[in-house]
């Protein structure tokens, strides 16, 4: 026989707070998409930039390890299951996979884009963040638009003459 859990009551009814779970699952997958693609371009970056970017990719994919448990952790305190599989990933993913090994400066535009991807799925979420009063949410969503932000611009820096 298996136990009920107690209800949730925060403060924010139970509608209010599947959708933010949904879009919070949204950016669980941007942003695991994004781990793993840094990741990926950390082992098989080549060419003059090597060193330098696989650095740069192993702060950032470390760095992406850890948002991944505070992102699944607030879906799960709103009371929700975090997805964690590959295949939820890729249904809730708004990034795509990348085929075969890019060239190095490939790799760079192709996590401006990820990174600036995943930085719209966290904003697109305020509305709902901010209409249900939601502060916890609210600030891990700043914390991770400005470190994706942040980390677009530096990359981006990298492709410039």
């Amino acid at each position: 026989m298996s136990k009920k859990s107690a209800p949730i009551n925060i403060g924010i009814p139970e509608m209010q707070r599947a959708k933010i779970a949904d879009g919070l699952s949204h950016l669980l997958a941007d942003s695991y998409t994004l781990y793993l693609m840094t990741h990926n371009f950390h082992w098989n970056v080549t060419g003059p930039m090597f060193n330098t970017l696989h650095l740069m990719f192993m702060q950032q994919y470390t760095e992406q390890w850890t948002a991944l448990d505070l992102i699944a952790e607030r879906v799960r305190a709103l009371g929700f299951p975090a997805p964690g599989t590959y295949k939820e990933f890729v249904k809730l993913a708004s990034i795509k996979e990348v085929d075969g090994v890019p060239k190095a400066l490939d790799m760079v535009r192709t996590l401006v884009e990820a990174q600036e991807a995943t930085a719209r799925t966290a904003r697109d979420l305020f509305p709902l963040v901010d209409e249900a009063n939601d502060q916890p949410t609210a600030d891990l969503l700043t914390q991770r638009i400005d470190v994706h932000e942040k980390t677009a611009w530096m990359l981006r820096s990298l492709l410039e003459e």
